[in-house]
């Protein structure tokens, strides 16, 4: 109050207007009362005109500076994408998997910033970034106050601390501009954003499936080698305007597979293509093509990846967006047709449709059949791999059609919504089911029906799913995202997948990878006792009533993860973290007769990790990890990691690079170490440390001109204790592997 006294010695305001600046200020949250001073003064003099004032304010301005977040935008970014892809990781442990889908949109929208005063609930929801709780803060906070004047305000709005504006600057901005879209041919051609990527990438070592063999061998053992050369090459086009039109055409020839020319006369084993219009009148999403579609926790349906369990408790929420676009090259997670999404109101309906010929593998015996036709599937197929005979003759092998539905009720605070999706194979599906499997789905046509819900109330999340597989058994799960301080937040998710649950495609949370047959409790916190200090943990106990692959009964197991991260600057930051799993297996001592007995397999890991900033263009990374294995009546295996990285990227310079030195020692692949590496963009690689050695990468960008960059990539793994790697068709014989990988950008 004695900064409005103060200036109103300079210009005569009349008592509306003090009071009015008043009412404004005290909306604000407590303690944050010199920033918002300042923020609101910028916003008085702005609008109202008041010049005099201008001087004084650089002086206040000057005197009570406020919280600067120039740091690398570009840093953030990446620092965000590496650590979510650790997150997709711990449980799925994927060493090849794809996540351009999931991070696409991180990527956009640090070229193209959100604009919080204009975005809606699912723009930020979206985004990915924030909870449900504070979208909410951020929502109300402007309906209240008016539209935000600077970053800096975002510190007055419940649950949006320091860590949390970090967070999301590098995707976000301020402006009070109108950036609706005339959506003309003229615009779209000189506004749009237009990307093209080329790679290729290949292993320098000769496998065993690309060796010579002579015509005679091949033809008595056609599946011994494989048709394609060692090459993988991925090419992708993607046009762009604003968040709304997206056209992209992708292909990729995976190594082993051929190139114009036999099997493969169009060229590229994998093609996708897709159109994806957003927010044109009552048509709020639109997809044609290539798309994923995605509705509440996951369980009725859900193509693609989600996230599990991880250090950020707070990602064991689903942000369904209903339908996006799909530009990745996973050959199984996506449908091909169209879908729409209507917006009627507080009312959302989704409608899709999708016709996709899909890998299988298929039962041909019966003599009967003159041309051979499919008669039966055994087995679907996921790999997206079609190198050798066989896997050839699995391609594209049966169609799946697949037709749905979700219809919501959605405001600010609750979300209510029904979701049916039927799939059916063209074919009859016989499945080779055992004990273990014999209440998985046996047919070739399935039908599942869905409810969803999320409730925001004060500083609480409810959020939830019951799905009912029709003839079948049911799955829920339900589960609270709680914030009872800005330093203190706390998750609970209970699941129920039945033994008869039959899933279409589902990605609920789980300790299993397909949700059934498990019942689970999961516990998080997040907490921040000291400024510098942030405590993140969960405990998840889970049962399996029937049994399971490798587990001949019913079992139960744990999992927790505590993590405390060091932060005393902002050039510094580490964390340590002990993870632990222990689970029921079958036992591996050989037993001449009866059934195998469970034993516990426990596997803990301890985790210390660094990053520090030496300057504007270096940085330093660095890991020490340790595992144990410990399954009973076994030998207690051992393993460790431990790598340094260096990073230089300097603005001034088009050249930047990371490089990596690793060492690693593993007594078998059941201690392997899994670490994300930096790569060339839209790669992910994700390798398993095991056995003895060092691994060592470099990653180079050069930007050659305005629009045009450059990646090379080399990675080279050298053992100690192995003379051939690997097996099968993927054998190299000796101890090293070398892998080359070069890809080109053009912007225009």
């Amino acid at each position: 109050m004695k900064t409005l006294n103060y200036i109103s010695d300079f210009e005569k305001l009349t008592n509306f207007q003090i009071n009015r600046y008043c009412e404004r200020f005290s909306k604000a949250k407590a303690g944050s009362n010199l920033t918002l001073i300042k923020i609101r003064l910028l916003h008085f003099i702005r609008n109202d005109g008041y010049k005099i004032f201008q001087n004084s304010l650089i002086l206040i301005l000057l005197l009570f500076p406020i919280i600067s977040f120039s740091q690398s935008k570009e840093d953030d970014k990446n620092k965000i994408i590496e650590k979510r892809v650790e997150y997709l990781i711990e449980d799925a442990e994927e060493s090849d998997a794809d996540y351009t889908t999931i991070f696409d949109q991180l990527s956009y929208y640090f070229d193209h910033p959100l604009n919080l005063n204009r975005a809606k609930l699912n723009d930020l929801e979206e985004l990915g970034l924030l909870t449900s709780i504070q979208i909410n803060y951020l929502l109300e906070h402007i309906e209240k106050n008016g539209k935000l004047m600077t970053l800096e305000e975002l510190q007055t709005i419940n649950g949006f601390d320091t860590d949390v504006i970090k967070l999301i600057l590098p995707f976000v901005k301020i402006s009070t501009n109108v950036d609706s879209p005339q959506l003309s041919f003229n615009e779209l051609l000189k506004n749009g954003d237009n990307q093209l990527f080329i790679r290729y990438q290949t292993i320098l070592e000769e496998k065993k499936g690309f060796s010579p063999v002579t015509d005679s061998a091949l033809a008595a053992s056609p599946n011994s080698r494989y048709k394609g050369d060692e090459s993988k090459i991925y090419t992708r086009y993607r046009y762009k305007y604003g968040r709304h039109i997206s056209f992209g055409v992708t292909a990729e020839k995976d190594a082993g597979e051929q190139f114009f020319e036999g099997a493969q006369k169009n060229g590229f084993d994998y093609y996708s293509a897709h159109l994806f219009i957003r927010n044109q009148g009552k048509i709020k999403q639109l997809a044609i093509g290539d798309y994923q579609a995605q509705f509440g926790q996951g369980l009725t349906y859900w193509s693609g990846r989600a996230f599990g369990k991880s250090a950020d408790i707070m990602l064991i929420k689903r942000s369904a967006q209903s339908l996006k676009p799909y530009a990745s090259v996973d050959e199984s997670l996506f449908l091909r047709g169209g879908g729409a999404t209507f917006q009627f109101g507080k009312f959302e309906a989704t409608a899709f449709y999708s016709y996709n010929n899909i890998d299988a593998n298929i039962d041909l015996t019966d003599s009967t059949s003159i041309d051979q036709e499919v008669l039966a599937v055994t087995s679907l197929q996921q790999t997206g791999l079609h190198r050798t005979f066989n896997e050839l003759e699995d391609k594209d092998a049966i169609i799946q059609q697949q037709i749905g539905g979700h219809l919501a009720y959605k405001t600010r605070k609750l979300s209510l919504g029904v979701t049916g999706i039927n799939s059916d194979l063209n074919t009859e599906f016989n499945p080779n089911l055992q004990t273990y499997s014999q209440f998985r789905n046996s047919d070739n046509n399935q039908t599942k029906l869905g409810a969803d819900y999320n409730w925001i109330y004060r500083n609480f999340n409810f959020f939830g799913e019951f799905s009912q597989s029709i003839d079948a058994g049911y799955a829920y799960v339900s589960g609270a995202l709680i914030t009872l301080d800005p330093r203190l937040s706390l998750a609970v998710l209970y699941r129920d997948y039945q033994r008869d649950f039959q899933p279409i495609s589902s990605a609920g949370l789980g300790e299993s990878s397909t949700n059934e047959n498990e019942k689970g409790l999961y516990m998080g916190i997040i907490t921040k006792p000291v400024k510098q200090l942030t405590l993140s943990a969960y405990y998840d106990q889970f049962t399996f009533p029937w049994l399971k692959f490798g587990i001949n009964g019913p079992s139960r197991g744990y999992q927790y993860l505590t993590q405390l991260t060091y932060k005393p600057s902002k050039k510094m930051e580490m964390y340590v973290r002990v993870r632990e799993r222990n689970k029921l297996e079958n036992t591996a001592v050989d037993l001449t007769e009866g059934i195998d007995y469970l034993v516990n397999e426990k596997q803990t890991n301890y985790r210390y990790n660094y990053s520090f900033k030496v300057s504007e263009s270096i940085k330093l990374k660095g890991r020490i990890e340790l595992v144990n294995y410990n399954k009973e009546e076994t030998p207690l295996e051992t393993g460790y990691l431990i790598y340094q990285d260096i990073i230089f990227k300097a603005k001034s310079s088009p050249f930047s690079f990371s490089f990596r030195y690793g060492i690693f020692d593993t007594e078998s692949f059941n201690s392997r170490i899994y670490a994300y590496e930096s790569d060339v963009l839209y790669a992910f690689s994700i390798p398993a440390y095991s056995n003895k050695g060092t691994r060592t990468y470099l990653t180079v960008r050069y930007k050659v001109m305005r629009g045009i960059d450059i990646w090379l990539r080399y990675a080279l793994t050298y053992y100690d204790n192995l003379d051939v790697i690997s097996s099968g068709l993927e054998e190299i014989q000796g101890n090293h592997k070398q892998e080359i990988k070069a890809q080109i950008r053009f912007k225009f």
